[in-house]
């Protein structure tokens, strides 16, 4: 079998490497930008199990477990550590408590050692968090972050190597059917290929809408504020105050992570204004975050879908999508590479396969709810 992937970030990745461990055939990477140089260039490096919906719990805790052990699993240093740091998502309003209690029981049952807090317990399991005005809050002690998220992209792209994957930087500007299988055209001239994976976030659409009709993907700018390093450790946890729309993080580097989750607009103009949004959400909940004052400002993309869940789905015969990440294509890559190498290797697919099909986009009408 010939596998042809269209993007080379940590989704694309991921799926090289599934596919070329079960010896399936061989497989091509292309993308014009390089290997791990969009989204998955920039972003933090969170794994958390926390969601709404069993599915999507399942698919985070299947991909937690993978990163957990990576070493071993990839066969190779990676040259990263995970660490278990905590989420921890506060409530101050009752309405938002009580859907983070419905979250917590969704998690349970799908196997995820989530819990409530109550206030008190809150202020005690974050070091300076001030909880006046409180409802509550969950967290989760398994999840996390890598503390070299970058290096965990460049080894998923090292054991495809090892296991024969070849790269090519170069764009893919179109697909046509070739016989039984697929014609990928671009900058590199043409490769047939029996099957077609397309991973290329919000460019996903412009390459597959002419088989499988408008793809429900858009792009989404998001950014992130950087403080400078600080020996001294702020924040531990990472804390999001849904209710106040920020969320911070100090990272190992000792730098402060924190973002204005409802940050829009141009950034030159608006950036300010997002920097006074985390000082003033933190103020009186953890102080210490004010103290910095998060002079840089970098600016990535979500590839979004209307619910904000990826569609990893088989298109059309031998063409597939792993896009619509929505942000948390990091979090899952390995469940998606997993998944995809199942399918094409005839094997039964997981469960949770039904919540990232495209079918619920075309049966009973698109949902807009992202679910926390």
């Amino acid at each position: 079998m010939r596998v042809g992937i269209v993007g080379a970030g940590i989704s694309g990745l991921s799926i090289a490497f599934h596919v070329l461990e079960r010896g399936l055939g061989s497989v091509t990477l292309l993308d014009h930008a390089g290997i791990g140089a969009g989204a998955s260039a920039i972003q933090p490096g969170g794994v958390r199990q926390q969601w709404g919906s069993v599915a999507n719990c399942l698919i985070a805790r299947e991909s937690h477990a993978v990163y957990e052990r990576l070493d071993e699993r990839l066969g190779a240093e990676v040259g990263a550590r995970f660490e278990r740091c905590d989420y921890v998502f506060v409530a101050h309003r009752e309405e938002t408590l009580a859907q983070l209690a419905a979250n917590v029981a969704i998690q349970r049952e799908a196997g995820v050692p989530s819990e409530l807090l109550d206030p008190g317990a809150l202020e005690a399991l974050v070091p300076g968090l001030r909880v006046d005005g409180v409802s509550g809050g969950a967290h989760c002690a398994e999840d996390g972050y890598f503390d070299r998220p970058q290096a965990v992209v460049a080894a998923f792209a090292d054991a495809a190597r090892r296991l024969s994957a070849s790269f090519e930087r170069s764009r893919v500007r179109r697909l046509e059917r070739a016989g039984d299988g697929w014609r990928m055209l671009g900058d590199f001239g043409a490769l047939d290929v029996d099957v077609v994976v397309v991973a290329a976030g919000a460019d996903t659409p412009a390459l597959v809408d002419a088989y499988a009709g408008p793809l429900p993907i858009a792009r989404e700018p998001r950014y992130l504020l950087l403080g400078a390093p600080h020996a001294e450790r702020t924040l531990d946890p990472l804390v999001v105050a849904l209710d106040r729309g920020v969320a911070a993080k100090q990272l190992a580097s000792g730098r402060l992570l924190a973002s204005d989750l409802r940050a829009a607009g141009n950034p030159t103009r608006e950036a300010p204004r997002w920097r006074e949004t985390v000082q003033r959400g933190f103020a009186d909940l953890v102080p210490a975050v004010t103290r910095d004052p998060l002079g840089e400002l970098v600016e990535g993309w979500y590839d979004m879908t209307p619910d904000a869940q990826p569609i990893i789905d088989e298109l059309e015969a031998g063409l597939w999508v792993a896009a619509g990440f929505s942000g948390h294509g990091f979090m899952v890559a390995p469940s998606t590479g997993r998944l995809v190498a199942a399918a094409l290797s005839g094997d039964r697919l997981p469960g949770w396969h039904d919540a990232v099909r495209i079918d619920r986009f075309r049966a009973a009408g698109e949902r807009d709810t992202q679910v926390i």
